[in-house]
């Protein structure tokens, strides 16, 4: 019923996809970080926060390996407790989902 509710408005229908990226951007924006300015990992590191919320139960970093203990693997619930470190001496965090504003450029090589 929500689902007709929101095309009967003209409104798009929010995906998960859309759910995690506004969160991400939130959280980045509040904590004076950046996004990924590279879309295709953007777009590939959001997937995955999606596919391991959806089979695990919780937004646990994609680029890091659950033990399968809840105490263990609580820290790697995105934004995991290494991010900050990560980003203070990398410019980024290993998902390469968080940048610091300076360090925005994509690893790829890629510019503009």
């Amino acid at each position: 019923m929500r689902r007709d509710l929101l095309k009967d408005t003209g409104r798009p229908e929010t995906t998960d996809e859309d759910k995690i990226r506004a969160w991400a951007e939130e959280y980045a924006k509040k904590n004076g970080r950046v996004l990924n300015p590279d879309k295709k990992i953007l777009d590939t590191v959001i997937r995955g926060l999606i596919r391991n919320k959806k089979k695990f139960g919780e937004q646990y970093c994609p680029c890091r390996l659950r033990s399968g203990d809840w105490e263990k693997d609580k820290a790697i619930i995105c934004p995991c407790i290494y991010h900050k470190d990560e980003i203070a001496q990398d410019g980024h965090c290993h998902c390469q989902l968080y940048y610091r504003k300076d360090a925005t450029q994509p690893l790829t090589g890629e510019t503009g």
